[in-house]
């Protein structure tokens, strides 16, 4: 059976769908219409700049500015497509000043949605007004108006309904738009920028140019304090702005911003070079908080690649990339002397042992009958070498990872830790190497998760309630997942914008940071996830575990040792911590046998 295909004619595309096919290069989300009205208002040298939303911005998304303001003859003219005042002729496509150039933004919002536009130049008398619904534009209309701008743009999408469906939840898109005002607030810090959703403020900067009060409004006045300041130049390049020493960290990259000449990029060239600079000085995972501004040449950099003008293309990459690694490897350094080595260290005679607090109640660990008791009597050791005798010696590799297939671990005799960061343990079936944050992060998940199927979590309140303050992003996840948090044990409540105030913490983690338990709960949250309610909890309970559990490099008194042992001993899954990760490695008693010539190598 043979399949004739007929050719479809050729034909030219209606002005609607070209106009609704370029929008979808331009406008992907509320946040693109909240970016391209954003950057218009800033080329127009907008010293105020208002933007509200309502619905996540699909039912409104509204910018108000105090710029130059648009001609009323020339109102028509600015929502049609390909017409803008920042271009003449070819030629100024490379050498490109200002944040829009494209004529594009104004065209493409109009087709997608219902668009109002209200300007007044300072040279009218009064303002005017267009209005423009699914691209068809009405009549230009007289109007009394401040000098400035303001584009209303409602019912996004509404002609485009398969667009719609696209859309993510709530919480995901209006974490795009706080994400990316507080991005442009801090590039801008001489524009004062206020973010509204309904009577809610989200974010309101002063604009008096004091780029750590806004670092302060956004991650809290101790981590703006902490932020380390970057001032470069070399041969035409400029970096400044700040970067978080190698103690504040996050668990992503969300945090890591770069401007050029103004305009928010995202370039993995520049992610490159930023973390080359950290290389050594951060644990594997970590990412710094970063708020970079490069400024170039318009004749080296290419803003013209993609339509959201995110992308950019450097003439000398190579160049930009050391100048960036270098600059911000300095800065890094200049704040971050070289520890010294105590002698003592060297020497013969132990060091005195502080104990500190680790966050944990030890207590926990005389709890529960089941759990297995460490002790080092006769009959023990006997066991242990009846198990060896009998082949339960797991090893012919010389160091391996304990199978996590095994649910148990034997009985384990503490002999000490190493580096303040690994316990050592005999079995009877060899030596254990124990990663202190890895047990204790899967001690407290057990427990938490034994406390949360009983119903029953005990709570402590705190002394003095701890306030910590979020970015506006974090803390709209922050507000949505704050009935799971109370649920854990925790007692937190809102407290002004974008500030939550902790009044009672689980007993399960007396003495650890309710600070640190909050952001834990939002760094690594992933905006695409929609799992059942169970995974939820259980997802939330191995963040703050995590966060919470005693660290690398804490030194632990010989109690809190054997307490750990014995807490991970009696764990369902002591093998892996709540995340996957070993929680030990076995080195068996075959292998040390070989590795000293005691058996015949095979």
């Amino acid at each position: 059976m043979t399949i004739i295909i007929c050719p479809m004619p050729i034909r030219l595309l209606s002005s609607e769908v070209a106009s609704q096919i370029a929008a979808g290069e331009v406008v992907e989300r509320p946040a693109s219409v909240v970016k391209e009205l954003l950057e218009n208002a800033l080329d127009a040298g907008a010293k105020n700049l208002t933007i509200s939303i309502a619905d996540a911005g699909r039912a409104l998304v509204e910018v108000a500015d105090d710029g130059l303001g648009i001609h009323a003859a020339e109102m028509e003219l600015a929502i049609s497509r390909h017409a803008t005042s920042k271009l003449v002729q070819s030629d100024d496509l490379f050498h490109i000043s200002t944040l829009g150039f494209r004529g594009e933004a104004l065209a493409s919002i109009g087709s997608v949605s219902r668009m109002t536009m209200t300007s007044r130049v300072e040279s009218a008398r009064e303002g005017a007004r267009l209005k423009v619904e699914g691209g068809m534009a009405g009549k230009v209309e007289k109007t009394g108006a401040p000098v400035g701008t303001v584009v209303r743009v409602e019912d996004l999408f509404y002609n485009v309904p398969a667009r719609l469906k696209f859309l993510k939840s709530d919480v995901t898109e209006r974490r795009a738009i706080d994400s990316l005002v507080t991005r442009y607030a801090l590039a801008y810090p001489n524009v004062r920028f206020k973010l509204t959703e309904g009577k809610q403020v989200s974010l309101q900067t002063s604009g008096d140019g004091d780029r750590r009060a806004i670092l302060a409004a956004l991650y809290g006045v101790e981590a703006a304090k902490q932020m380390l300041e970057v001032m470069a130049e070399e041969e035409g390049l400029s970096l400044s702005g700040f970067i978080s020493p190698t103690s504040l960290t996050r668990s992503n990259r969300k945090e890591i911003t770069f401007f050029i000449n103004g305009r928010w990029v995202q370039d993995s060239a520049l992610n490159a070079a930023l973390m080359q600079a950290y290389h050594t000085l951060l644990m594997v995972g970590r990412y710094p908080l970063t708020a970079l501004f490069l400024t170039i040449s318009p004749e080296d950099v290419d803003v013209n690649v993609h339509p959201t003008k995110a992308e950019v293309r450097f003439r000398q990459q190579d160049k930009v990339f050391s100048f960036v690694q270098r600059s911000t490897r300095k800065a890094l350094l200049a704040y971050t002397p070289v520890p010294s080595v105590s002698p003592q260290l060297w020497g013969s005679h132990p060091l005195p042992v502080e104990r500190r607090e680790v966050g944990i109640d030890w207590s926990m660990a005389a709890e529960a009958g089941e759990q297995l008791s460490v002790n080092s009597d006769q009959s023990s050791v006997g066991s242990r070498e009846a198990m060896v005798e009998s082949g339960q010696s797991i090893g012919n590799r010389q160091s391996e990872i304990v199978n996590p297939s095994f649910a148990s671990v034997p009985l384990l005799r503490l002999i000490g830790q190493i580096g303040a960061t690994y316990l050592v343990a005999e079995g009877p079936d060899g030596l254990y190497l124990i990663d202190q944050h890895a047990a204790h992060e899967r001690v407290l998940f057990e427990k938490l998760m034994a406390q949360h199927d009983s119903k029953i979590i005990p709570s402590q309140a705190l002394l003095t309630p701890a306030v910590v303050t979020l970015p506006p992003q974090s803390a709209k996840t922050l507000t949505s997942q704050l009935p799971f948090l109370n649920h854990f044990g925790f007692e937190v409540e809102e407290f002004g914008a974008n500030t939550f105030q902790v009044r009672a913490m689980p007993v399960l983690f007396t003495g650890g940071e309710p600070e640190a338990a909050l952001r834990a709960l939002v760094e690594d949250f992933e905006e695409d996830e929609a799992p059942l309610q169970a995974e939820v909890e259980a997802r939330l309970a191995a963040r703050v575990c995590k966060r919470l559990a005693v660290k690398a490099g804490q030194v632990l008194s010989n109690e809190e040792q054997r307490a750990l042992l014995s807490d991970l001993e009696a764990c369902q899954s002591p093998r892996t911590c709540p995340h996957g990760r070993p929680t030990m490695i076995h080195l068996s008693v075959d292998m040390l046998e070989r590795q000293f010539g005691r058996r015949g190598a095979r």
